[in-house]
């Protein structure tokens, strides 16, 4: 497992709870900040088996100020994601974002924030929603 923090002044970007999930389950991944914009990137996140054009790709989740009382919004993908067997985008995953110098696909996925249960939800719930929309995706 390759696991990259990078520090802000006087932490890492996500809470410790996230994390300990994170090495539990054993993701590759990263948390990475550009300018102001603070992300977590698991790299090798395992997509529905034959869904997509791809096996795996990595995935990045935007971390809002405030977070984890305040949910992260949107979801992105690089490579991006196509579904089979036409190779056609899912639905309102059309436009591209770069971050860290990578291209990356925005999946628009909004949640109500009311849904958001400050104190208990983290990245752990946050990809359970990424799992539901990767499952729908059409």
């Amino acid at each position: 497992m390759h696991v990259n923090l990078i520090r802000t002044m006087d932490n890492v970007i996500l809470p410790r709870q996230d994390r300990e999930y994170l090495n539990l389950k054993g993701f590759d991944y990263r948390e990475t900040q550009e300018g102001d914009k603070k992300a977590l990137i698991i790299d090798n996140f395992q997509l529905p088996e034959t869904k997509f054009t791809e096996n795996k790709s990595s995935l990045m989740i935007y971390l809002p100020d405030g977070y984890p009382d305040v949910p992260p919004d949107m979801f992105y993908f690089s490579p991006a994601l196509l579904l089979n067997p036409n190779n056609n985008q899912p639905a309102a995953a059309n436009v591209q974002e770069n971050y860290l110098g990578i291209i990356w696909q925005r999946w628009s996925r909004h949640a109500p924030s009311e849904d958001w249960r400050r104190g208990i939800d983290g990245i752990h719930s946050y990809l359970q929603r990424v799992i539901l929309a990767l499952k729908i995706a059409s």
